[in-house]
């Protein structure tokens, strides 16, 4: 009897921010749940080329690398069972981007939400250049990203709903290239959507979001987060009044961190009219609680950084000792291959 493959599962991380509570809650914390199933073979990676997309501070993009991978470790990643890695370590990552980018066709690029979006933007302020401003970077962005996922034949992939056009993308490029070629290249990986997943709003009540600054970093100093917590929009109900724990951002921060039993306690404290003032108390020590420990281990890395290095090159050796295998095969494939 044979071992059933393992689900492959990946997952990018684009380095342009530090850590927030809705990164963790929206997608670190189940990746690193995943990354703990032996039934999954989990591939992690710091997108580090998506991020100049964006970005063109490299001290920025630098320090967002060490402050990421740091927070991944710290907070448990089992890098025995995963894949973590660089995705600039992986030299055939752009090989393959350039492969694909010959097989996709410009009308489907033409239809991505980022292009589109950046397009009416120009429109809207008058712009006589629709493309004003939009790099190639933006418009070939997809390609990159279906590289990625189909480098290492992902069958899921967890994204946010505004990602799903993505992984489509993703899955016409890969059939296009198995036709065009004539062979099953590549799998067709699937969206992972968990409906689950909270979206956490941010200190102004939107959703906690880098672009609104508005978000609480994971591994601030405790009395920076009890400040950060004290600044927490709220409404101008007293001490006493009943309050609705559904449209309160402060409970939804406490619940995701809480268990049913605790968030069924506050809960109750609401209906009872616990005041802001406590309630924002007991929110900043339960975070606290549970975020020390991490935090802590975050600290000792980020001090550590040759450790960091050595955790990240491990990933990049066990993720080329594949894609060098995947690349030689398709490089035959496309005519590129050696003469003997």
């Amino acid at each position: 009897m044979t071992d059933s493959p393992k689900t492959r599962v990946l997952t990018g991380i684009t380095t342009t921010g530090t850590p927030h509570l809705g990164n963790y809650v929206g997608a670190i914390k189940p990746a690193i749940e995943a990354s703990q199933d032996p039934s999954v073979q989990s591939f992690y990676f710091l997108a580090d080329y998506h991020a100049l997309i964006k970005c063109q501070d490299p001290r920025r993009v630098q320090q967002s690398r060490l402050e990421i991978a740091a927070t991944w470790l710290a907070l448990g990643l089992d890098t025995d069972n995963a894949v973590f890695y660089r995705q600039s370590d992986i030299r055939e990552i752009p090989e393959l981007t350039w492969m694909l980018s010959c097989v996709s066709a410009k009308g489907l690029m033409n239809r991505a939400h980022a292009y589109k979006a950046a397009v009416a933007e120009n429109q809207e302020a008058g712009s006589q250049d629709a493309d004003k401003g939009i790099t190639m970077g933006l418009f070939g962005y997809p390609v990159l990203m279906a590289a990625d996922i189909l480098m290492f034949n992902a069958n899921r992939v967890p994204v946010g709903r505004d990602q799903i056009q993505h992984i489509e993308m993703a899955r016409d490029i890969a059939g296009r290239f198995n036709h065009l070629y004539k062979g099953e290249y590549f799998a067709l990986p699937e969206a992972a959507v968990d409906e689950s997943v909270e979206v956490l709003g941010g200190l102004d009540g939107r959703k906690m979001s880098k672009s609104y600054n508005n978000t609480i970093p994971l591994f601030v100093s405790e009395k920076k987060l009890q400040k950060l917590v004290r600044k927490i929009k709220t409404n101008s109900l007293e001490p006493g009044d009943p309050k609705d724990p559904a449209s309160c951002t402060l409970f939804q921060i406490y619940a995701a961190f809480a268990t049913a039993e605790e968030a069924a306690a506050m809960r109750k404290r609401y209906a009872e009219g616990i005041g802001w003032g406590d309630a924002k108390n007991a929110v900043f020590e339960h975070l606290n609680a549970h975020l020390s420990g991490p935090r802590e281990r975050y600290n000792a890395l980020m001090e550590d950084p040759g450790h960091i290095e050595a955790v990240l090159e491990q990933g990049a050796e066990r993720a080329r000792e594949e894609a060098a295998v995947t690349m030689d095969r398709l490089r035959h494939a496309v005519g590129l291959g050696r003469f003997i």
